[in-house]
This record gives C-alpha cells, structure tokens and sequence, in this order.
C-alpha cells in the first residue's frame, strides 16, 4: 500500500499511523502474545510439578491428583493453541477468534493458580505457604512480563489468579494469612505498574515500527516518480538534441546549395529539357506515377492517375477529400502513422503500402514513396513529392508465395527437398516430427549418409538409377528415428529438371506407415477379441474350448463351463438405446475379469452372452463358490450414463468329464443349464449371502481426491463458445468443468463425472460450475463485452434434490445476471427419470425467464409426446449425427429431420461437435440456429473467450 504525505510531514502522524495500520498492529500485538505464552505456560507447568511435589501428603493426593490433571490438560490445549495460531495463514490470524481464545486461555491458567493457593495450600504450615506462594508468584511474575504486550491480556490472567487469593486471604484468615494477602496485594499492584509500563514500550515500538514502514513506502513512491520525470527530461532532451541536428543539417545544406546554385543554375536550365524528356520516357517505361502535395491548400498534382486509379485527373485535386475516401479502412491507420512519423522528422523518407479502389470498383495495391522537400521557417512540412506505382501483381505472388508455404509446412507427410547430391535444402515440420531430427541440424547435410536412412542407403543404387532414368521413385523402407526407434516408411522421390533436362532438385514426399501397421495388428486383434469388452470372442473360444479339450483327453484333468446371460438386457436396450446398453455391457465385462482372476478364458459370445472356462477345476464346492461369488458381484447397483442400475444374471454350469464327454454335449449343456436359470426367475444357480465391495482401492481414492479437489478449489470452468449462423457472431457460450489436480494434471472429464454422479458429488460440482459461469457472464457485461448466453449441463441428481429452482433463483440474485442469459441443459436420455417432477422443474425454471436444452438429442429414447410437454427452448442434436454429414446417408437424413421437427415445434436447434467447413456448409444450408464444436472454438478459459468475443466487438 502507498500512504499519501501527511500535510505537515512528509509521512502520517502517530494517530494517523495507529489509524492505518490498526489491523495490522492488532495483528502484530496478537502474535506477539501466541510467542511469548509458550515458555512461561511451560513454567507455570513446572511450578505446579513442584507444588504437588511440595504439596503432596495421602490426606490431600485426590485433590492435588486433580487440580495436577486439570493443569497438565490445560497446558496442552494453551500448547496446541500456540501451534494452531503458528501455522494459520496471516488472513486468518487477523481474526479477532484467535485474540479471545487467547484471553480465554489466559484467565483460566490464572484461575487454575487461584486454586493452588487457596484450596491446596495448608493454613498451618508457614513454609509449604512460602514454598507456593512464591512458586506462584514466579509463575505470575513471568506470564505478566510475557502478556504486557496486551493490557487485555495482562489484566485476563494477573485479576483471576490473585485477587481471588488476595480476598481469601483477607476475609478468611489470621494475622499471617492477612499478611500473603497484602503481600499478593503489592505484587499485583507492582506488576499492573510495571506492565502498564512495559506496554507503553512496546506499542512505541511497534507505532516506531510502522512509522518507519510509512516512511519507506512513501519513499519508494516519491522515488518511483522521480524516476518517471528523469525518464520524461531525458526523452524531452532527446528529442531536441535530434531537432537541433536536422536543423544544423538542413542550414548546412542550405548554406551548401546557396553557395552552389549560380553554378547549378545554369546547367539545369541546359539539362532541364532533356531530363524532362529522360524522366517522361523512364516513368512510362517503370510504370511509376509523380504526385505533388501542397499540404498548405491540400492541392495533389499527379501523373498515371487514369492508369493507377482509373480515374480522371479533374477529378482528383485534393488528398485528403478527394483520395482518403477511397482507401481501405484496413489501411487507413497504416498510412496515417507513417505520413505522421515523416512529418514530424523521424523518418527519412515516407514509405507506405495501400489499398485504394479503383474506378471499376475493385481494389488495387498502391506503393507509395516520396519525402518533404519544403518547410516553415518553424519545421512545419508545406511540401511533399513522391512515386507511386501499382504492385497488385507483387502482392498475389506474396499471397501465393505464402500459400505454398503454409500448404508445406502444414502438410501430415514429410516433405524434403534436395540438392542433385542429395544434401537436404529444405524440410517441412513434419520432418522433424516424423525423425525426431532438427531442421537446421540437417541442413546441407546429405540424407543418404544419414544414420537415419540406413534402409535407403542400401537401396541407393536402384533409387539413384530410377531418378535418373525415369524421373522418380517410391517404395517401402524401414528407417530409424534420432531416438532408435525404427518405423515402416512410405517414400517418394520425383526429380526437378531445369530447361536443358539437368537435374536440378529432387523433391521427396515420406510418411510414417506406424498407424497402418497398428491398424492392421487391430484387425488382426479384432479376429480372436471382442471389440466392445475386449474380451475374447466366439472365435478364440472356441480354439481354447477346443485345446482344454484335448488336454483333457490326454491328461485326464477336468474342465468347467459358465455360460452367462444377463437378465432383461433386452428391456435395458430398448429403454435407455444402445448406447448406454454399451457401456453396461463395457463395464459387466470388466466386472467378470475382476471377479474371475483365476479363470483360464472369458469369452464374449453374443450380445448379452458370455462364457467362462476354467481348466482343471478343483472340486464341485469350489466351482460353486466360485460362481455365487460372481452372481454377488455383478449384481451390485451399477451407474451408467447418470441411470443408477441393478442387473443381475443366469448362468449355467456344465463339466467335462462330469457331465460330458464331447465339447458339443458341453455347450449344450451349460446353454440349457443357463436356460433353466434364467426360467426360475433369473439371478440364480449359486447362492450367497454377502454382498462383496463393488468399488476398487484407486477408485475409492478418486473419490476421495475428488472431494479435496472441491474443497480446495482445483476445479475449473471452462467455456466452448457457440456461432449463431444468422448473425455470424458468437451469441453463447457452454460451461465445461475442468479438474486440474497438483499431481496428476489435467484428469479428464470423463474420468470424474461418472464417480461424481455415483457418489452425489455432482451436487456441489453443479453448483460451483453454476455460480462460476453466472459471475463470468456478468464480469463480461461489466467490461463492455456483448452479453452472451452462459449453458449449464444438469445432472438428474440435482433435479431429484429438488433444491434446483431455488439455487437457480438465489444464483441469479447475487450474480445480478439477467435470467434470460442463462440456459441450464439436460440430456436426453435423462428425460425419462421422473418425467412429471421434471416437467414441473422446468416449467419453474422457464417462470423464471431461463432458458432451457435438449443436449444430445436423437441419441436417447425420448418420444415426441414428450418433447412436445417438456417446456424448452432449445434442442442439440448430438455430434454422432453430425459427424457423418460429410458422408451423407442417414446422419444427414435425421439431422435433416431433427432441425425441420424442432422448427416445427418453435424450438431453435444447436448443432454440436462441428469440425469441419462442409459440416457447417451443410447445417446452414438447413438453417440450423446455433453451431459449436472445434471448428469454432476449442473450450478456453474465460480470459481466452474474452479475448475472442473483443476481437468480435472490434
């Protein structure tokens, strides 16, 4: 902070100082006091030890047992106090809680001594009284020096510890006793006295001390703008040491030519016609015009101007009237600063490139070069001369020079370009991404002799022999990267010959074959596993079914079969799509590895069908714990796509030998048994009477970091902006949530939304993601920013609540944001789950003035009866359909569909996950409302879509 300079001082006077700092001194004084209460708490620890030591007798152990506990306790919690005031942050040691715990903590200490002396001190026994006492006295006498830092503090602890003694003593005993009653009396007086005296001291210490803090910010200040005047004087000296050169320059130069113009004079009356005729021959032949400006009366004089602008030169008489009017408004600052630079002297010439539209009404680039050649006695430019000439031409050459620069650079394959020895000219990016290797390291160095191509080096002859007979070259290499790694490379070389057919460049276009060679180990992985669950399909399980077999032949060992089947997959499927369906199956599957570690395969047969094997089995009762462990497992609550779920499972169980002999008896067998499972009502064939623990360490401890991450606010709000096709402008934004955690980095949405959901954590989630994009939309507005619609995804956790209306009308009133700026959204597939509480929900929330979404539309189950009840505004179609736009078929068809529906309802369609110009084409060829996807915008931060929505503004 900075103090201004108190009118009769050069800093504030002591009042003015108590005044300003009283926070900080309170705080100070504060803290002096937690520092200094540590050692005589100690003491007052130790005296007691020796009181009881002094004290103690059988007659008296159960009260000095207690009042020895009582201080022991006591001590502890002034112990930990200090601690806690230590390592509080200085924010919260400013509180006043921490300065009545502390007087708190000091009257009792001196409570807890008052009762030394008076209830554990024998009247009879003058040396136990002397021993205790002074122990006592001791202790007062070195917290009263530590606690004169505060009077409060002094007074909360010397008051309760003697004057109940002193009046004990007064009113309750003899001559001897009435004598340690004055004798307290004294001692309390003596230390009020002192540390009445001591307080003064050290609050002119501390008024001392920020005295000197005002001094020195005052100091610093007066310093700072010292600085900024001697910047400024020497600017100002600057600037007319230069002014004083170029006038020193010019009388030189005048003095010069005066001396030389009689002599000059008349040869430039002689060479004045043939310079005429040279200049009128060298303008034609360069295509240069002439202008003179008289900056006095604006009058321009030019030459070319029907060729340059087509227009007339009656028509152009005047600059700034008749020629500012047909710049470009790009180019008009442009040229303002570099006329303003040269006018004022701090350019040598005035140099400048523009646009200005030609008299057909298109744009032509202008190259404009001239400089003063008259001025005012007093610097002012009266005069100015110059060229200008047409460099259109030029200009598309840059255009298409930069062109094929950025198509290089951008390119996703290798690109190199070689000398006819092979040493590398030039390499795109993608060089270096691809090798590993540096541009500049590689530079004129030949790529053949390169460690990096070593499969080429040995092809080189047959290479070398095809460019130079036919022209070019291309094939399959395996090179190695800078780091070692080896990669499957696809290279062509094609050769540049110059007009007499010598080669002059060979240009080589190479890409990394790695993903294809990955694809094809998928496809490969894709024949033997399932693609969904990456379980094994029908075809591996067949092979392992088929080798347990013969060793079981050969060996005599037994084998087990599982067949499974989940209950009501099909209602599940139909209800909640197939999507979600998905995802069930996904985590069923992962459910079964999890609880089977020990079995030998586990196979996906169809959609809802699996089978496990198990190879040597121990023993009927083991197979059968076995399988009522799994039917316990997987049918533990399940939450998929927000929809908390409980499926559970058939399976039947056949065994080889036992029950067959040959692998179709044994399929057979397990499907019937399995289907006799499914007919006593599903969920059977094992029984089990304990539920097991469905959630895994890691998962626990992401629920666990979770809720510190809320807590301690690693949560961030991110926001995707959305184009309103109409307007072209960008008109809304979606609030994304964001976990950055110290650790880990960046954790994926994905990766904690689910558990929120499933733990309740959503609620708080939403809430902050809520409050944080109602704030950003007005900090927005406040910065002069168009207003823009802010969208929050719900979770159907927080309409189950029932709880949002109220928070929705409570955010909107201390935001201060107006309702119809915020839109909440809500998934499909969600729509279904309390359908009449979230039709109420809504309905409330469109009373409020919110607007309200359909996100992810088309992926869900949601009928038309109900779209049409459901109060919204707004429909997303979700990016699985427009994705596939580009293709056509059936994603154009029913997004097509979608948009003419929505429209027919009143409702506006957004189009999400737009990457893709013939995405956007296509959309706004339909006349979809809203677009957002990375096309327009990746998610930023707030400071980013400020950013973007200013640029917009400008």
């Amino acid at each position: 902070m900075t103090l201004n300079p108190d009118p009769s001082g050069p800093f504030m006077a002591p009042g003015g100082i108590r005044q300003h700092y009283a926070v900080e001194m309170a705080v100070e004084r504060t803290r002096l006091l937690y520092q200094g209460s540590l050692l005589p708490t100690l003491f007052m620890l130790l005296n007691g030890l020796v009181c009881t030591w002094l004290l103690w007798s059988p007659a008296r152990y159960l009260l000095l047992s207690v009042w020895m506990v009582w201080l022991l306790a006591l001590v502890a919690l002034r112990v930990i106090q200090v601690a806690a005031f230590d390592s509080a942050i200085p924010s919260r040691q400013a509180q006043p809680i921490w300065q009545r715990m502390f007087l708190l903590g000091s009257a009792v200490s001196g409570l807890t001594l008052a009762c030394a002396g008076i209830a554990l001190v024998p009247t009879d026994s003058f040396l136990q009284q002397a021993w205790v006492f002074g122990l006592i006295g001791a202790a007062i006498l070195s917290a009263s020096v530590a606690y004169a830092v505060s009077l409060q503090a002094f007074l909360s602890f010397t008051l309760p510890c003697l004057l109940p003694a002193i009046a004990y003593l007064f009113w309750g005993g003899d001559d001897q006793q009435r004598g340690w009653g004055w004798l307290g009396l004294i001692l309390l007086v003596s230390l009020s006295v002192v540390a009445w005296q001591v307080n003064r001291l050290i609050q002119r210490g501390l008024l001392r001390r920020f005295q000197n803090q005002a001094l020195i910010e005052h100091l610093q200040d007066a310093q700072s703008r010292g600085s900024q005047l001697n910047r400024e004087l020497a600017r100002e000296i600057e600037q007319r040491r230069r002014a004083e050169e170029q006038l020193r320059e010019a009388q030189a130069g005048l003095e010069q030519r005066v001396a030389q113009r009689s002599l000059e004079l008349d040869q430039a009356n002689q060479a004045l016609s043939k310079s005429e005729a040279r200049l009128a021959l060298a303008l034609n032949a360069s295509e240069l015009g002439l202008w003179d400006w008289n900056l006095q009366t604006d009058e321009i004089h030019h030459t070319q101007i029907k060729e340059l602008f087509g227009l007339e030169p009656e028509d152009v008489t005047a600059m700034l009237s008749h020629l500012k009017p047909r710049l470009h408004p790009e180019d008009l600052p442009l040229l303002k600063r570099a006329l303003v630079e040269h006018l004022k002297g701090r350019s040598e010439d005035y140099q400048v490139e523009y646009r200005v539209r030609h008299g057909d009404g298109h744009w032509v680039w202008i190259e404009d070069r001239g400089r003063a050649v008259e001025r005012s006695p007093g610097g002012r430019v009266l005069r100015m001369v110059g060229t200008r000439r047409d460099i259109s031409a030029d200009k598309e050459v840059e255009v298409q020079r930069n062109l094929a620069a950025t198509v290089f650079e951008a390119a996703s394959e290798g690109i190199v370009i070689l000398d006819p020895e092979y040493a590398l000219i030039a390499a795109n990016q993608a060089f270096s991404q691809v090798t590993g290797y540096q541009i500049e390291d590689m530079l004129g160095r030949n790529v053949v002799e390169l460690s990096c191509s070593r499969d080429a080096r040995r092809h080189y002859p047959l290479i070398h022999q095809a460019l130079e007979q036919h022209g070019s070259w291309q094939g399959e290499l395996v090179e190695t990267r800078k780091n070692g790694e080896l990669y499957p490379q696809w290279l062509q070389l094609n050769v540049v010959r110059d007009k007499r057919g010598k080669i002059r460049h060979i240009v080589g276009f190479f890409a990394d074959l790695s993903a294809r060679r990955e694809s094809e180990e998928r496809m490969r992985y894709l024949t033997h596993y399932d693609e969904l669950t990456g379980l094994a399909n029908r075809s591996l399980f067949r092979e392992r079914l088929g080798e347990a077999h013969q060793r079981v032949r050969q060996g005599g060992r037994s084998l087990a079969l599982l067949h499974i089947n989940l209950d009501r997959f099909k209602l599940l499927n139909d209800s909640l799509g197939h999507e979600v369906a998905d995802q069930l199956l996904q985590k069923m599957s992962r459910r079964l590895v999890n609880a089977l570690p020990e079995a030998d395969t586990i196979a996906r047969l169809s959609g809802d069908e699996f089978a496990v094997l198990f190879d040597a089995y121990g023993s009927l009762s083991s197979l059968t714990r076995v399988a009522t462990r799994l039917l316990s497992k997987l049918r533990l609550p399940i939450t998929v796509d927000g929809h908390e779920l409980v499926v559970s499972a058939s399976m039947g169980i056949s065994m080889l030998p036992d029950s067959a002999r040959e692998i179709a008896a044994l399929v057979s067998q397990a499907n019937m048994a399995m289907a006799h499972a499914k007919h006593l009502g599903g969920n059977n064939f094992q029984f089990y009477t304990e539920s097991l623990q469905a959630s895994t360490l890691e998962r626990l401890q992401l629920e666990n970091q979770l809720r510190k991450a809320i807590e301690e606010g690693q949560l961030m709000v991110f926001y995707q902006p959305k184009l309103c096709l109409a307007t072209g402008r960008l008109n809304a934004a979606e609030a994304l949530v964001r976990w950055d955690h110290p650790t880990m980095g960046r954790v994926p949405p994905g990766d904690f939304i689910g558990l929120a959901e499933e733990t309740g954590l959503i609620g708080p989630i939403g809430e902050f993601v809520l409050r944080q994009a109602c704030r950003q939309a007005c900090d927005w507005q406040r910065q002069g920013l168009e207003p823009i619609r802010v969208s929050v995804n719900l979770s159907v956790y927080q309409l189950r609540q029932g709880k949002l209306v109220s928070l929705v009308r409570q955010v909107l009133e201390e935001t201060g944001l107006a309702p119809h700026f915020l839109e909440l959204e809500l998934t499909e597939s969600q729509l279904l789950d309390s359908v009449e509480h979230i039709i109420a929900t809504f309905q409330q929330l469109r009373d409020l003035g919110v607007k309200l979404a359909i996100d992810d539309f088309g992926t869900g189950y949601s009928s038309l009866s109900y779209l049409k009840r459901i109060p919204v505004d707004y429909v997303k179609i979700d990016q699985a359909f427009i994705r596939g736009l580009a293709e056509g078929g059936e994603d154009a068809a029913i997004t097509r569909a979608i948009i003419a529906m929505a429209h027919g309802l009143s409702l506006k369609v957004v189009a999400e996950g737009v990457e893709d110009p013939a995405q956007l084409t296509f959309l706004r060829a339909e006349h979809c409302d809203e677009v957002q996807g990375y096309l327009i915008s990746r998610p930023v931060n707030a400071e980013a879509l400020a950013q973007l929505l200013q640029a917009q503004s400008g």
